[in-house]
């Protein structure tokens, strides 16, 4: 899997300019707005638009530099278990970071901090009477788990709050040098909202809101903390007010800037982040950096509600369902195939009604593909192939799939053409007994299931192996598959040991030696040249069952085996041969 080099980060941020010092020539084309007003970026068209939640409409998708997204997003608070919410954001972004980069050739450079130190955090620790870095750092490495197991690609860099503290406490002395925030006689420091006139309220609700819960020195109720002095039992660093640790929205404003600088091209959260989260990043980045526009495109990602309810998945309400039960009972490919069904930036209703839909889409895809191999191999008979339709159908779905995904990342469009070709690949492929003389036309079968599997894996999607036959070995994989999902009752076990047992008597039937055939020294003894495609069987069905977690292990003529969750990748063993 690509990823960005992390050469290509900046290793720290510029220091903030005194007031005033910006002058109108090393002002950025980015800040030449005022208020609230979005300013059209300077820079490289991408031909995309994307929907701006800065503007709440489409916009031309301008970067910075030719070929290069700076990318910047909120990662989690790691206090708890990741549930579905988390993951239908981050799987929906890295499905439009694949796109940009496998489809458009736009290389992505993506941030993400890590929150390793939150009042939610230290409230657990007190709670299991462990150190708040204990519980950190044990449900941030579930987290990224999970995220692997999702298939998201990992950032270019994931960072910590806890490891650039220093960073924080620097970033904060600039704000207040510009005269944008203050401390207080108890070792606070707040963002002065006032000194940034009617600049704040970019997102829908902010300017009413109510502002976060502080203390009686606040001049401004909305004023949000960028330090908090510790209580007793707290963890603390030291700082210029004392000891305290970071306020929640500081600690992004910092993480980009060190990362990217003063200007970023695309920052991506969940549609609840937008306030305050979100406008807070703003109005105290743009004080750092004295900008009028510091981040050009927020693009929020719709909520994940359970069918039925108005509310969106999350903790607090006890409503979640978490990332590794749900993997008990679906896989990764039909979590994307679920996510890409509805647009990136609308609500989504997870049933298992809309899962069984997402899994149809997939097992309609894979029936199509292994029809068409069997096809191209000869072992399909089907009616005269209108090949020139399929030719033209070909060509119009790769034409709308680029022209829906270029527009806002239309993915259920895109999923929809997709089908369509499918529809019509599937109609030239009804079976018949006979077929004399009937001319064979595979080429273009072959093309549309390499265009399938191409976009599928833009998605992230992988299907199955293109040597595994729709006949020979389905139901082996739909029995495991059912029993890895039901493993509590044993047959997963059960269907193991059995079909290891059958491999194991076909593999010493064909491991059994012959005299030389040349007549020479009786010890000189070989295989059968005809049993060895029953070794190369062997092989493959070793091989095929690795993916999903079943690993067979030949030990000379004997064979061990054992069961991996969530196994992804196939072990590089030598042949049995």
């Amino acid at each position: 899997m690509w990823r960005p080099p992390l050469r290509a980060l900046r290793a720290g941020f510029r220091a903030a300019p005194s007031p005033g010092c910006l002058t109108s020539s090393s002002r950025p084309a980015c800040c030449s707005g005022s208020g609230k007003t979005w300013t059209r970026p300077n820079g490289f068209d991408t031909g995309l638009k994307t929907f701006n939640s800065l503007t709440k409409q489409k916009e031309p998708l301008i970067l910075a530099r030719d070929g290069v997204a700076t990318w910047y997003s909120c990662g989690p608070t790691v206090y708890d278990h990741a549930h579905l919410g988390h993951a239908c954001s981050y799987v929906r972004f890295d499905i439009l970071q694949r796109i940009l980069s496998r489809l458009f050739g736009v290389t992505v450079i993506h941030a993400m901090v890590i929150t390793d130190i939150d009042d939610k955090i230290i409230k657990r620790s007190w709670e299991e009477n462990v150190s708040a870095s204990a519980i950190a750092r044990l449900y941030e490495d579930e987290f990224k788990r999970d995220m692997l197991s999702l298939k998201v690609t990992p950032p270019a860099a994931y960072l910590r709050v806890t490891e650039n503290v220093h960073h924080i406490v620097a970033f904060i002395e600039g704000i207040i040098a510009n005269g944008h925030a203050y401390a207080t006689k108890d070792g606070d420091v707040y963002f002065d909202l006032q000194s940034i006139g009617d600049r704040y309220g970019h997102f829908v609700g902010a300017v009413t809101a109510q502002g976060e819960v502080g203390g009686l020195e606040k001049r401004d109720p909305r004023d949000f903390a960028l330090w908090k002095k510790s209580r007793p039992q707290e963890p603390f660093w030291d700082s210029p007010w004392g000891r305290g640790r970071p306020g929640w929205h500081i600690e992004c404003s910092t993480v980009a800037s060190c990362v990217f600088g003063r200007q970023l091209d695309i920052h991506s959260g969940g549609i609840d982040l937008a306030f305050p989260h979100h406008e807070n990043e703003i109005a105290q980045s743009e004080a750092f950096h004295q900008c009028d526009q510091w981040a050009n495109y927020f693009l929020h990602s719709g909520h994940l509600h359970l069918k039925g309810s108005a509310e969106k998945m999350s903790k607090s309400l006890k409503n979640y369902i978490t990332i590794k039960d749900f993997l008990q009972s679906y896989s990764a490919d039909e979590f994307r195939m679920f996510c890409l069904l509805v647009k990136y930036r609308s609500a989504i209703d997870y049933s298992d009604s809309s899962m069984s839909e997402a899994r149809l889409s997939l097992e309609t895809i894979t029936t199509f593909i292994h029809n068409a191999e069997a096809y191209m191999k000869d072992q399909l008979q089907v009616l005269p192939v209108q090949e020139e339709l399929l030719w033209e159908r070909l060509a119009e779905t790769k034409s709308v799939v680029v022209k829906y995904l270029m527009d806002d990342f239309d993915t259920p469009r895109a999923v929809a053409a997709i089908m369509n070709l499918v529809y019509h690949g599937n109609c030239q492929l009804q079976p018949v007994s006979t077929c004399d003389g009937v001319a064979r036309k595979p080429a273009v079968f072959g093309a549309m299931v390499s265009y399938i599997r191409d976009v599928l894996d833009v998605f992230g999607i992988s299907l199955l192996h293109p040597e595994v036959c729709a006949g020979c070995w389905d139901s082996t994989f739909n029995q495991i598959t059912r029993a890895f999902r039901d493993s509590s009752s044993g047959s997963l076990q059960a269907v193991v040991e059995q079909l290891t047992h059958f491999r194991s008597e076909v593999r010493a039937f064909a491991l059994a030696r012959q005299d030389d055939p040349t007549g020479g020294t009786p010890n000189r003894r070989g295989l059968h040249p005809d049993r060895k495609p029953l070794l190369k069987a062997c092989d493959a069905l070793r091989d095929d069952l690795a993916p999903l977690g079943v690993l067979i292990k030949d030990r000379g003529a004997s064979s061990t085996w054992e069961i991996r969750s969530n196994q992804r990748t196939r072990p590089q063993e030598e042949s049995s041969s």
